[in-house]
């Protein structure tokens, strides 16, 4: 596999994660806790889900051809109004990151050192996808640990629950020798 190819999968495979942290996070709320505020400067989970998702559909559509930043794109109403339900803020979620899925899925190896802009400035592909990683990554954590502050106790962990790490530990270990063997 060449390290394109491989950069390519791997990449999909980070999107699915993050999103899987977001996903799980976001079950275990309802609408009106997605839109709980923990500070005025705070943004709640509801307004994260439509900046991220509006930065999704403005970075990945037209990927290869267009800059990143959409003229159609206003950022600031991302931060702006809320969601009526949670099934409407589930439908912008999954939009923004079908949006992601497709245009991933659908790059070829050659396009990995192509050049595309961001508001007009220059990236690899690589570069681009790279950036996307971390800033949505960024986003996910601030709706995991909103949720965390939202639920306390009742939440339910989306790794490794806290004084577990050895369990854990001597579990993947046992599993790692049993595929050797």
């Amino acid at each position: 596999m060449s390290i394109a190819k491989q950069f390519l999968s791997n990449s999909l495979k980070e999107f699915q994660g993050i999103k899987k942290l977001g996903d799980r996070s976001m079950e275990q709320l309802n609408n009106e806790e997605l839109h709980w505020q923990p500070s005025s400067e705070s943004n709640h989970i509801s307004s994260i889900v439509r900046h991220l998702s509006g930065n999704m559909i403005s970075r990945f559509t037209d990927f290869l051809t267009t800059d990143g930043e959409k003229a159609w794109r206003n950022r600031d109403v991302e931060f702006e109004g809320d969601y009526k339900s949670k099934d409407e803020l589930l439908t912008d979620w999954n939009k923004g990151w079908n949006v992601v899925f497709n245009t991933i899925e659908n790059l070829k190896e050659d396009d990995v050192l192509k050049t595309v802009k961001i508001r007009g400035e220059e990236h690899t592909v690589l570069q681009a996808i790279h950036r996307q990683i971390s800033h949505y990554g960024y986003h996910i954590g601030q709706i995991v640990y909103i949720s965390k502050q939202i639920k306390n106790e009742s939440f339910t962990s989306l790794s490794i629950p806290k004084g577990k790490s050895q369990q854990f530990l001597e579990l993947k270990l046992i599993e790692a020798k049993k595929s050797t063997t």
